[in-house]
C-alpha cells in the first residue's frame, strides 16, 4: 500500500468513527501497517489540512483521533441546524430519536444495530436541535457515548414526562420491544406533523396579511 492510499483510508476511517474517534490501535489492526506509517500519515493529514484551509481537522482527544470541523466556523453550522427550512426531521432522525428515546441511555453503535442502518448522521442532527445528548460513557471497549433525550425533547412533543413513553418493563423480548419502539417512532411522527400543520398555517396567514412582503420575494 502506497503512502496517499493510506492516507485516503484513515481518512474515510476517521469519517466512518465520527465523534467517537478511532485510535492508532484501531488503525494499525484495520490497515494492517506499522504504528509509525499510521502516525507519519496522521501527522502529514494534519499539516495538510491546514496548509490548504480545508473545513475539516483532525484533531487528538483521550488517545483518539477525530475528524472534526473548525471552531470558529460554529457560527455557520448554527445558522444551518436552526434553519426553518430544516425544521422538520427526517424520517431517519424521527426513527432514531424514537430508539434513543426508549432505549437510553443507549450508543450509537446499538441504535444502529437496532435500525439496521447507519445513524451517525441523525443523531448528529438530534444532538444540533438539542433533541438528545450525552448522558455518559459506556463501559466497553473505546468508552462509546452514551446517549439520552434531553427537556427539549419533552417540550418538542409535548410530552409531561419519560413516563408518558411506552412501559419497558411491559416487554420482555427483543422483538416485542424493536415493535413498540416502532409505534413510538410512529406517535414521534404524528405529533411532529400536527406542529408542522400548526406551522404552515401561521405562515400562510401572514403571507396573506403581508402583501408587500410577498412582492418583494417575487
Amino acid at each position: 500500500m502506497n503512502f496517499q492510499d493510506l492516507k485516503s483510508i484513515i481518512e474515510g476511517l476517521l469519517f466512518l468513527a465520527g465523534e467517537e474517534g478511532i485510535s492508532v490501535k484501531q488503525l494499525v489492526e484495520v490497515t494492517e501497517q506499522r504504528q509509525d506509517l499510521i502516525l507519519d500519515a496522521l501527522q502529514d493529514m494534519k499539516n495538510s489540512f491546514e496548509r490548504e484551509g480545508r473545513g475539516l481537522q483532525i484533531v487528538q482527544i483521550a488517545g483518539s483521533y477525530q475528524l472534526t470541523t473548525l471552531p470558529q466556523h460554529a457560527p455557520y453550522f448554527e445558522k444551518l441546524a436552526y434553519s426553518p427550512t430544516r425544521s422538520s426531521l427526517s424520517q431517519a432522525a424521527l426513527e432514531t430519536l424514537s430508539i434513543v428515546a426508549y432505549r437510553q441511555p443507549i450508543t450509537r453503535i446499538e441504535v444502529e444495530e437496532i435500525r439496521g442502518v447507519k445513524s451517525e448522521r441523525a443523531i448528529h442532527t438530534l444532538v444540533n436541535k438539542d433533541l438528545i445528548e450525552e448522558v455518559g460513557r459506556a463501559e466497553a471497549i473505546g468508552r462509546p457515548i452514551l446517549y439520552g433525550t434531553t427537556k427539549a425533547f419533552l417540550d418538542y412533543f409535548a410530552l409531561a414526562s419519560l413516563k408518558d413513553l411506552p412501559d419497558l418493563a411491559d416487554f420482555e423480548s427483543s422483538e416485542q420491544l424493536e415493535e413498540e419502539t416502532q409505534l413510538l417512532f410512529q406517535k414521534l411522527e404524528e405529533q411532529q406533523l400536527t406542529f408542522d400543520d400548526v406551522d404552515s398555517e401561521a405562515i400562510g396567514s401572514n403571507v396573506d396579511s403581508d402583501p408587500v412582503l410577498l412582492s418583494s420575494e417575487e
